[in-house]
This record gives structure tokens, C-alpha cells and sequence, in this order.
């Protein structure tokens, strides 16, 4: 006897999706609103200026990685352009060993690349 499926309600599913995106886009603009009123509007790391012309490009790091880690004071924040930003995150996955990375880089090796060099290097019978 097989499982009974349970209908999907798709209009509650796309109010809870869309209920949360909207969440997420109150709180981006809440912290970013904050941080760049506490921080001069220069990237962290490259120390480039920014205007309200491209101010856009300005984004904000949470320095442990944790988005609702949002304190009033600002100490998990930095201010980061784009690419120092993209550079961040990039340099986070490496030091994680990557998504892609799912051996243990201490496990031993168990390749035998010289298994079959006797026969290899054995002449050719002519």
C-alpha cells in the first residue's frame, strides 16, 4: 500500500515565499541604511571612494558571515565594493576547501602509479 500524497497548497506556498523575500529586502535596506550612516562611504579594502552616484556598488560584509547578525552598533558590518566583496566570499569558500572540494584533503593516497611499470618498460618481443 502506497503513501497517500497530500495536495500542495500553492497559493500558501507562494504567500510564505513571497512574505520572506519581502523580509529579506526590508532587513537588507534596514542594516545597509545603518552602516552607511555609521561608516564614511569607502570600500574597506581597496579604499575607494564612493559618491552618490555610484554608491550602488557599495555593499555591506557581515564579518562572520552570519545576515542576521545585524547588531545597532555596526561591529559585524564592513563597508565593501563589489569586487572586494565578491573577493571576500571567494577567499571564505577557499579557505573552506570549496562546494565543489568534498574529499578529505588528509586522506591518504591510494593511487599505484607504478603498478604496471615492469610491464611497460619490459621490450617489445619481435
Amino acid at each position: 500500500m502506497s503513501p497517500r500524497k497530500t495536495e500542495i497548497d500553492h497559493a500558501k506556498l507562494d504567500r510564505a515565499v513571497s512574505d520572506q523575500l519581502r523580509h529579506a529586502a526590508q532587513r537588507n535596506l534596514g542594516y545597509r541604511e545603518q552602516a552607511l550612516k555609521l561608516y564614511p562611504w569607502i570600500c574597506g579594502r581597496c579604499m575607494r571612494e564612493f559618491t552618490r552616484a555610484n554608491l550602488s556598488e557599495l555593499t555591506v560584509h557581515h564579518r562572520n558571515h552570519n545576515h542576521d547578525d545585524n547588531p545597532a552598533d555596526g561591529s559585524n558590518w564592513e563597508l565593501l565594493c563589489l569586487y572586494c566583496h565578491d573577493n571576500e566570499h571567494s577567499r571564505q569558500l577557499d579557505h573552506r576547501g570549496g562546494a565543489a572540494s568534498a574529499a578529505d584533503p588528509h586522506a591518504p593516497a591510494n593511487g599505484k602509479p607504478f603498478a604496471n611499470l615492469k610491464a611497460l618498460l619490459a621490450k617489445p618481443k619481435s
